[in-house]
C-alpha cells in the first residue's frame, strides 16, 4: 500500500513540474547598437493611400524581465521627473490615460523616445540602445494596462502608493494630437 502512494506521490510530482513552464529570457532580443530606425509613421493624415501599420508591436510587450528592466530604467533615466512615478503626468503628458499626443503603438512610442518631441522631451537615441528603447517601450505600454496582466509588475518595488501595473485597469488609448 505504501510503495502505491510513494509511486502516486512521484507520479504527481513529476507531471507538475513538467506542467511549470518559466518565461523563458532572452538578455539580447534584439542587436544592442545605437542605430535607431527612421521610418516610423506619427499620424495617419499621409496623402494618397492610407498607411500600413506594421503591428509589430513591442518585443518586450509579453515579457516580465523586459518591463520590469523598462521600469528601472524608467526610473534610471528620471522619466518620473516629467511624466510622474506611475506615469500621470506632471511637467510632460501623461502615460497612463488613454490620450496619446504623438500616437500610442509601440513604434510611435519608440519614435518619441529616440527623436525627442518639441517642447520638452528630449532625443535619447544617443543614450539608449535600440533594446533599451523597446525595455521602455514595454513599461510605457504597461502602465496603461496595453499588456497582460501576468507580464506586468504586480507591485512597486518603492514606497510608491500607486498601484502596480498589474492592477491597473485597461484604458482604450486614442491619438489626440494635442494636450
Amino acid at each position: 500500500m505504501t510503495r502505491r502512494v510513494l509511486i502516486t506521490v512521484v507520479v504527481i510530482v513529476v507531471v507538475g513540474l513538467a506542467g511549470c513552464e518559466r518565461e523563458a529570457r532572452r538578455f539580447r532580443d534584439t542587436a544592442v547598437t545605437t542605430t535607431h530606425p527612421q521610418t516610423v509613421l506619427l499620424t495617419t493624415l499621409t496623402a494618397g493611400a492610407a498607411p500600413a501599420h506594421s503591428g509589430a508591436g513591442s518585443p518586450f510587450g509579453n515579457n516580465a524581465y523586459g518591463i520590469s528592466e523598462g521600469k528601472r530604467l524608467y526610473a534610471a533615466f528620471n522619466c518620473s521627473g516629467c511624466h510622474a512615478t506611475a506615469g500621470g503626468g506632471a511637467i510632460g503628458p501623461a502615460l497612463s490615460d488613454d490620450k496619446w499626443i504623438y500616437g500610442y503603438a509601440p513604434e510611435q512610442i519608440y519614435a518619441t523616445i529616440v527623436q525627442g518631441r518639441p517642447n520638452g522631451m528630449p532625443s535619447f537615441a544617443a543614450k539608449l540602445p535600440e533594446q533599451q528603447v523597446w525595455q521602455l517601450v514595454a513599461y510605457i505600454e504597461s502602465m496603461s494596462a496595453a499588456v497582460p496582466r501576468d507580464a506586468a509588475s504586480g507591485r512597486n518595488d518603492d514606497l510608491s502608493a500607486a498601484k502596480g501595473e498589474a492592477r491597473a485597469d485597461r484604458i482604450d488609448r486614442r491619438q489626440t494630437g494635442h494636450r
